[in-house]
Formats: structure tokens, C-alpha cells, sequence
């Protein structure tokens, strides 16, 4: 009994450590010994870029005017607006812009982002469509730098080098810290042949591997596997910069950790033929390795604490690392913590958003596990 308790706790911890360091110095290993580069080139093909949007008044015009300053020739580039029902004057803004060519298309039943994708693609005539978000602050010359990649006939989808600003707390400071490591992993990943997961808000794909999204699936990860099951690759491009407020009020942070977490869970079940190893050995192994085992990080959480505990009492031995567990985690609650002092703040901001994230994929699994659907949601508040 004892030995089978102490090899849980070990496989727990192993599943846990994996996929957030094993993986990647796995892949870093294969790209040593395989490398695939990009080919990049200098390519001016007509682009098309899309901004959905849902009641953006506040941002949409900065989002546009950043569109419009895009290194790129003018004559090659249309900007399409979609607004999914919009009831605060975004619609108005857009149509201000009319003059400068920037097309709104509006939605009359708002039904979420897939839905006013889907839509737009039928009205974009460019060969490569890029995604915008809302608030989302282009590099001037984002657009050039991403289209370079589709000069490789083998690229299919791009992602770019999303960072975002934040001030000192939990939620601002772990969700940056989050998007570097995921950036750190695309770079890994694109090295070995596709990335796995990309952010949505400043991407570009071919336009002829678009096929309609399910109105309740998450584009950002369906749209990428398609491409990969296509035999084209999705690759990161650290040069292709945009910028994107953080979420500064964790609870907002965690809602939105829920809705992604349980739109990506439902989305890997759409998309199950690419989890098939036998059918496509390497992107199937990243998936389990990126994704999969990632939303099962709070079972393995869960599993290696109360393991641990069972194990202390009968052996002095496992005490330390149980401390250590319960040190980490007691470290997390207290960042929950409002006016905390600025030492306390940036000690506690990583495990804090650890910890609210874990809990976001346990109450998106429960969620999944009933069969909840969710399509539309309110921006920036999960």
C-alpha cells in the first residue's frame, strides 16, 4: 500500500513538472537535432484584416487608427470590422472610418466570435486574412513581418509575439509572465515543426485553408489544428509584436480562465482526430504534451497534496515536501490578499495566478463534464 501511495506521488508530481518543463526541453532537444526554419521572404500579397467586436466603443477607434498606420501598402490592404450586435456606439465610430476604406460589417443576432469570422471571411478578399483583437496594438510593421512567413509554401497560420501590459498585481503580473513562457515555448515548438496553441489577437492565415468555425468553438485553437491536419505548419513569429492591457482585477482574470478553458476542452473534443498518434505521431504528442495534460493539472495537483499529507503521517521523511506544497499555497492565498505591500505583491503575484488558473481548469472540467456551452461573453470580463 505504501509503495503504490509513493509511486502516485511521484507520477503525480511528474505530470505536473512535465508539461511545464519536460515538454519544452524535450522539444529543444528535437529542434537541435531536427530544425525545421522558416522561410521567410519578402512578399507583398493583398491582406485583409479582421477586428471582431462586441461593444468596443473605447477602444475600437485606437485599434483602427493602429490598422490604418500599418507599414503596408495601402492598395493591398482592407480592414473589416465585425460588430456582433454592438449596442454602445461602435458601430458609429466604424462607420466614421468609412472614408478611409475600413469596412463594418454588423451583426444582427450577436452569436460570438466564430460566428462573425465566419461571416467576414465571405466578404474578405484578401489572400491572407489577419486577426485583430479589439484592443489589440499592432507593431507598425506587424503586418509585413507576419505576411514574410507565408513566403514558405508550407506555412499555413502565424501567431504573434503577444505581450501584455500590466501593473503590479496578481493578475497583471502572472498573465504577463504566462504569456512569455508561452511565447518562450511557440519559439521551441515552431523550431520542431508547429506551435500548438496561439493567442488569437494577432495572427494571419492563408485564406484558402478557412473553413467555417462551429459558432460554440474556440477559433483560436480549432483554426490552428485545422491547418496542422491540412499539412501546412503554424508557426510563431517573434517579430510580429502586439500589445493588450492585462486584466488587472483577478476575478475578471479567472472568469476568463474558465471560459478558455472550457471553449478549448470543447474544442479538443471537435477537433479529436488530431489527438489520433497514429495519424499525425508529432502534433498529437504535442497536443497531449501542451494542452491536454496542462488542463489535467489540477487533478495532479490535487492528487499530489493528498497523497503527500497520507504519506507524512506514517513517515517523517515526506514532511518537508509537504511543507513545501503547503508554504506554496499559503503564499498563493495570502495574494489574494487586496493593498498588499510591493515586496509581498511581486512574492506572492506567480503563485497567486498559479493557483487561480488551476482552479479555473477545475471548475471549467466540471463545467465541460456537464455539458455546458459557452459562445458569446462580455469583453475583458470573462
Amino acid at each position: 500500500m505504501i509503495e503504490a501511495l509513493e509511486w502516485s506521488l511521484l507520477a503525480m508530481i511528474a505530470a505536473t513538472v512535465y508539461p511545464i518543463v519536460g515538454y519544452p526541453l524535450l522539444m529543444s532537444a528535437i529542434a537541435l537535432l531536427r530544425p525545421r526554419p522558416v522561410r521567410r521572404g519578402e512578399w507583398l500579397p493583398s491582406v485583409t484584416i479582421l477586428v471582431p467586436a462586441y461593444n468596443e466603443a473605447a477602444c475600437i477607434a485606437g485599434t483602427i487608427e493602429n490598422k490604418l498606420a500599418q507599414d503596408y501598402p495601402a492598395e493591398r490592404l482592407e480592414i473589416i470590422v465585425v460588430s456582433d450586435a454592438s449596442d454602445d456606439g461602435t458601430d458609429d465610430i466604424v462607420t466614421g472610418y468609412a472614408d478611409r476604406g475600413v469596412k463594418l460589417l454588423r451583426r444582427a443576432a450577436r452569436q460570438g466570435k466564430a460566428a462573425a469570422l465566419n461571416e467576414a471571411l465571405r466578404h474578405a478578399s484578401g489572400e491572407i486574412v489577419v486577426f485583430s483583437d479589439a484592443n489589440s496594438a499592432f507593431a507598425v510593421d506587424a503586418v509585413r513581418r507576419m505576411v514574410e512567413n507565408f513566403a514558405d509554401p508550407r506555412v499555413g497560420y502565424v501567431t504573434g509575439n503577444l505581450q501584455y501590459l500590466h501593473g503590479e498585481e496578481a493578475s497583471g503580473r502572472g498573465s504577463g509572465a504566462y504569456m512569455r513562457y508561452e511565447n518562450w515555448l511557440r519559439r521551441i515548438e515552431t523550431r520542431v515543426d508547429s506551435v500548438i496553441g496561439v493567442n488569437g489577437g494577432v495572427d494571419a492565415m492563408r485564406r484558402h485553408l478557412y473553413v467555417d468555425v462551429p459558432a460554440d468553438q474556440i477559433t483560436d485553437l480549432v483554426l490552428p489544428l485545422r491547418v496542422i491536419a491540412a499539412g501546412f505548419r503554424v508557426v510563431f513569429d517573434e517579430r510580429v509584436r502586439s500589445s493588450e492591457r492585462a486584466n488587472e482585477e483577478l476575478g475578471s482574470e479567472f472568469r476568463m480562465r474558465v471560459r478558455v478553458a472550457l471553449r478549448a476542452l470543447r474544442g479538443l473534443v471537435y477537433m479529436r482526430d488530431a489527438l489520433n498518434v497514429l495519424h499525425a505521431p508529432l502534433s498529437a504528442f504535442c497536443i497531449y504534451s501542451h494542452k491536454i495534460l496542462r488542463y489535467l493539472n489540477f487533478l495532479f495537483l490535487t492528487g499530489a497534496l493528498v497523497i503527500n499529507g497520507v504519506l507524512a503521517v506514517g513517515n517523517a521523511a515526506y514532511l518537508p515536501l509537504l511543507l513545501l506544497q503547503v508554504a506554496f499555497y499559503a503564499l498563493a492565498i495570502l495574494g489574494l490578499t487586496r493593498h498588499l505591500p510591493g515586496v509581498l505583491r511581486r512574492l506572492t503575484a506567480l503563485p497567486t495566478y498559479f493557483l487561480v488558473s488551476s482552479v479555473a481548469l477545475g471548475i471549467a472540467a466540471l463545467r465541460f463534464a456537464r455539458g455546458d456551452v459557452l459562445a458569446t461573453w462580455r469583453p475583458r470580463a470573462g
